[in-house]
């Protein structure tokens, strides 16, 4: 709560200057926000009712020299006035607009596509305001806005202006085949005019169509800093426009480049994000590449319900890939004695297309009768042991 009389509680003879942070509740001066991005709209309070100097009409503050108001950006200023909200309330309220600085990345632009910020300023005569100020600001700025209630009586609210990690995301997970995905990202550095609706492009692909498309990314309102695109995807038909190329199982990626970082990054640092989403109904993992039919089998493909000492014969299974996309593997057979003792761990690794079944075998010589299981493991791959399929086991007898 302000108090009423707080120009005249800090206007003492022997203060020449009050500075108050317009994150201070003391502070006549407030602010929309508490952070701004660098093409904000700033939305300025100052409660002053000791201005209010007619309870009949609307008055304003800022236009004379006994109550001089300034807006600040680093090496950029503007004098302003405000006006009343309503009759004898004694509160005045405008805005400046903050139109960024188009040098921080040059001909290429903040979207990698030449687009930029105006960096425009106001030029005043006496003074801008209350809805007409534009004042350019960079990534890692200020804004402060000075009151001069009096003679070399001063109060001052500052607000920071910084540059935003951005963040891309699919509003599902999954999406049916021949359906339409949307992809959201939120970087209020890229909403560069408050007063209309941004437009920039981004990376989509998938798993059939590696070079992908450009999708149009359109800001939900003006000034929201929220950017939308709607994919349609499309098992029939090339990728074209807005339109995705997928096969059932695809993973579907979409990239954004973020060039506007926070600190500690500098204007020429960038990052990229990415997020991805399934088209068609997504297989279990166990389920993606299942193993079954495990046997023994000797040198000729005979099939053997018992070994010998010394002989050699293989551990065959069939592994299929259910998936519409290759699927690389690694097949694995332990073989463990009856005390649970590893014996022997062989492995092989390959890929397999759509739809593909694999007789994937290894072979074994047994030194020792006795009784023996083995496990049959399918994985992603050595280094990846993720589980395409639930492990099989199977007795051996040695004699």
């Amino acid at each position: 709560m302000i108090p009423q009389n707080i120009f005249s509680t800090i206007s003492s003879p022997s203060q020449t200057i009050s500075t108050l942070s317009g994150s201070d509740s003391s502070s006549p001066i407030h602010f929309n926000k508490k952070v701004f991005s660098w093409t904000d709209r700033v939305y300025i309070t100052i409660y002053a009712p000791d201005f209010n100097s007619d309870p009949n009409i609307i008055d304003e503050i800022g236009v004379t020299t006994d109550d001089k108001i300034t807006v600040s950006t680093n090496g950029h200023s503007i004098p302003y006035h405000l006006v009343e909200t309503g009759s004898n309330t004694g509160i005045f309220t405008g805005y400046v607009t903050l139109t960024g600085d188009p040098t921080l990345k040059g001909s290429t632009g903040v979207d990698g596509q030449g687009t930029n910020p105006t960096g425009i300023e106001s030029t005043c005569n006496p003074t801008c305001g209350p809805t007409d100020g534009f004042l350019p600001s960079e990534g890692d700025d200020g804004i402060t806005v000075s009151f001069e209630y009096n003679r070399n009586q001063v109060v001052t609210g500052s607000a920071p202006i910084h540059w935003n990690t951005g963040k891309v995301e699919w509003l599902q997970s999954s999406y049916p085949v021949n359906g339409q995905g949307v992809v959201q990202i939120t970087d209020p550095d890229m909403s560069l005019n408050p007063d209309t609706i941004n437009k920039f492009d981004t990376n989509v692909w998938s798993d059939s169509d590696s070079g992908g498309i450009k999708l149009t990314m359109t800001e939900t309102g003006p000034s929201t800093g929220i950017f939308q695109g709607t994919v349609y995807f499309t098992t029939d038909l090339r990728s074209s426009g807005n339109r995705l190329h997928v096969t059932s199982g695809d993973t579907v990626t979409a990239e954004y480049t973020d060039t506007t970082l926070p600190l500690p990054h500098s204007p020429s640092d960038q990052v990229r994000l990415t997020t991805t989403t399934i088209v068609g109904t997504p297989l279990p993992p166990l389920e993606q590449a299942p193993v079954d039919n495990a046997r023994i089998l000797d040198s000729t493909g005979k099939s053997l319900d018992k070994v010998s000492v010394n002989q050699q014969f293989q551990i065959v299974s069939d592994v299929t890939n259910q998936e519409n996309r290759e699927q690389p593997f690694a097949y694995l057979v332990q073989i463990q004695d009856s005390n649970g003792i590893t014996v022997s761990l062989t492995w092989i690794t390959g890929s397999m297309v759509p739809k593909q079944t694999l007789n994937l075998g290894q072979s074994w010589i047994p030194t020792t009768a006795g009784t023996y299981t083995a496990q049959i493991f399918v994985w992603e791959s050595i280094t990846n042991p993720n589980a395409l399929s639930p492990p099989l086991s199977l007795q051996i007898q040695v004699t």
